[in-house]
C-alpha cells in the first residue's frame, strides 16, 4: 500500500473540514446527497463518454495500481543485469536460461529470452523499445481518464450551483428559507473543486510519476541487456547503467565501491612494503 496516497487523501480532505469547523461551522453543513449526485454522477457520466468500455473498466486496476507501492529498485536491477554479464562471459547465454524462471519482472524476462533465443541485436531493440511504447500508451490512456475527471467536476460543480440557485430563487417567496438553500446550493462547487484537485488530478499524477519510473527501469534494462548481448565488459555495463540512477545515488555506489577498490589497494602497498 502506497502511504503517501492515503495520507495525502486524509491531510487534505482532513484540512478542509477542520478548517470548516474552526469557523464554526458544522460538519453536517458539508453533506448534501443531491450535490453529490450531481457532481460525481456528472463527472462519471462525462468521462465515460469521452472513453471506451474496456478503457472505463480498467479504472479499478489504475486505481489499485496508484495505490499500491511499487518500487523501481535500479541499483538492484543493475547489479542483476551485471551479475548475468557475468554468467553470459563465463559460460555463455544458454546459461541465462536457468536464470529466466527466477525473474519476476515480465520485461526484464522478455529481454533475456529474446537473448537467449539467439535473436539479432537490432531486432532485440525493436521489440524491446515497441513493448515499452505500447507500456507508455496504456499508462498515457488511463492518466488521461483521471485527468478528464478532474477537467469535468469543476464545471460539475457550477452545473450543481447553478441549479440550486434555480431551485432558491423559484421559493423566493420564503425569505426565511434562502440562506440555508442558497448555503447548499453552493456545497455542489466545493464538491467540484475539492475532488478534482484532492483526488482526480492527484491520481492522474501519481500514475503519471510510476509511468515515468516504469520507463526509466526499462530503458536502463533495455541498455543494459543489449550490451550483455554485444559481450561487453561487466564493469563497462555497470558505469554505463550508472547514469540512469541521480547524482546522489551515483555518489554513494561509487563511493562505497571507491572504498573497497582503496581499502584493496591500500593492502597491496602494505603487502609491498
Amino acid at each position: 500500500m502506497d502511504l503517501n496516497v492515503i495520507l495525502g487523501l486524509i491531510i487534505g480532505f482532513g484540512s478542509l473540514i477542520a478548517a470548516f469547523i474552526l469557523e464554526g461551522g458544522e460538519p453536517g453543513a458539508l453533506l448534501a446527497v443531491t450535490a453529490a449526485m450531481i457532481v460525481f454522477g456528472g463527472t462519471i457520466g462525462a468521462t465515460m463518454i469521452g472513453f471506451s468500455r474496456d478503457e472505463i473498466m480498467n479504472v479499478p486496476r489504475l486505481l489499485k495500481i496508484a495505490l499500491k507501492e511499487k518500487p523501481f529498485d535500479l541499483p538492484k536491477a543493475i547489479d542483476t543485469i551485471v551479475n548475468y554479464a557475468v554468467l553470459a562471459r563465463r559460460e555463455g547465454f544458454v546459461r541465462l536460461e536457468k536464470e529466466l524462471e527466477t525473474i519476476d519482472d515480465s520485461f526484464l524476462r522478455t529481454a533475456l529470452q529474446l537473448v537467449v533465443d539467439g535473436t539479432d541485436p537490432e531486432q532485440t531493440r525493436n521489440v524491446l523499445e515497441q513493448y515499452i511504447y505500447a507500456t507508455e500508451e496504456r499508462h498515457a490512456t488511463g492518466i488521461s481518464i483521471f485527468e478528464a475527471a478532474g477537467g469535468y467536476a469543476p464545471t460539475m460543480g457550477i452545473i450543481g450551483t447553478v441549479m440550486g440557485l434555480v431551485h432558491v430563487l423559484s421559493n423566493i417567496s420564503s425569505p426565511d428559507k434562502l440562506g440555508p438553500s442558497i448555503a447548499m446550493a453552493f456545497i455542489a462547487t466545493l464538491y467540484g473543486v475539492s475532488s478534482a484537485n484532492l483526488l482526480w488530478l492527484p491520481l492522474a499524477a501519481k500514475l503519471k510519476n510510476k509511468a515515468g519510473k516504469e520507463r526509466i527501469y526499462q530503458e536502463m534494462v533495455l541498455e543494459g541487456v543489449l550490451a550483455l548481448q554485444a559481450g561487453r565488459n561487466p564493469t563497462l555495463i555497470r558505469s554505463t547503467l550508472l547514469a540512469f540512477l541521480s547524482p546522489e545515488v551515483q555518489k554513494k555506489i561509487l563511493g562505497r565501491s571507491g572504498g573497497k577498490e582503496e581499502g584493496t589497494g591500500g593492502q597491496a602497498r602494505r603487502r609491498k612494503g
